[in-house]
């Protein structure tokens, strides 16, 4: 199988990449670090306030509330909503994207590879992270939480920059317009991350579970360890997205 159109976007990603992955390394230990200092005040927050927040003075509840609560999802969302973008609607709106397309390439491939690329970045940042905090899980008194279920939470971090990356491309490779595809991403990032906090709060559980940021935390694979339904349930999110994009790209003319 020819990967040429992997590896070149992978190529023309590779500084960007390596970026991404120190920048977010670094914050995820920056945050983690603090928790010696911080685990005190958490405590002593009025219980509903810690309730609302999802957050407790233990390792695992201070990590998912300020680490892998806020943050990197954030960091994680921005990168798939970035790359994605940039997969077809970026090319397509600065003319290059008839050029890439003159080779015998179809463009099921193309989005393909692309999203492949995406999907090995994400993964890469995630271990990064992984990494990261496993050296400092020592000097941050963050042993309660095993290797493993650092682990599953990555996985679970990568899956979500899949989720919203595949958003990015599908909605670039449907109408191939960048301000679509940012403001719908960011739309829905901002949709879904409000159903998972506040669904509970206002007596509608059950919306919770169309939010990705539900099944990228709300089983709690700090303490739980991987959760596979969840780990499915973004996998398949991702891959109907990219479908989605691609069924129409094939059948639209491209912008001029």
């Amino acid at each position: 199988m020819n990967l040429a159109v992997y590896t070149k976007f992978l190529s023309d990603s590779r500084r960007g990449l390596v970026g991404w992955m120190l920048g977010t390394a670094a914050v995820g230990m920056m945050y983690a670090s603090t928790y010696p200092s911080q685990k005190d005040n958490t405590a002593s927050l009025p219980e509903a306030l810690r309730e609302s927040l999802h957050i407790d003075a233990t390792a695992a509840g201070y990590l998912q509330a300020s680490v892998f609560g806020l943050i990197l999802p954030l960091l994680a969302m921005i990168y798939g909503a970035a790359t994605g973008s940039r997969a077809v609607a970026g090319e397509e709106e600065s003319g290059q994207l008839d050029l890439v397309l003159a080779h015998p390439l179809t463009r099921t491939r193309l989005v393909l590879q692309r999203f492949a690329a995406l999907a090995t970045g994400a993964g890469a940042i995630s271990l990064l992270v992984w990494l990261a905090l496993l050296a400092i899980r020592d000097s941050a008194e963050l042993t309660s939480v095993t290797p493993a279920e650092l682990l599953a939470q990555c996985v679970n971090l990568a899956l979500l920059g899949i989720v919203f990356g595949a958003l990015a491309l599908g909605l670039g490779a449907a109408f191939g317009r960048r301000t679509v595809v940012l403001a719908g991403t960011a739309a829905i990032g901002i949709l879904s991350y409000t159903a998972h906090t506040f669904a509970a709060q206002i007596g509608a559980d059950q919306l919770a579970y169309v939010s990705p940021f539900h099944h990228y935390i709300g089983g709690q694979p700090l303490r739980n360890g991987f959760q596979w339904a969840d780990i499915g349930i973004l996998a398949a999110t991702a891959s109907a997205l990219v479908a989605l994009g691609t069924w129409r790209f094939a059948r639209r003319d491209i912008n001029t």
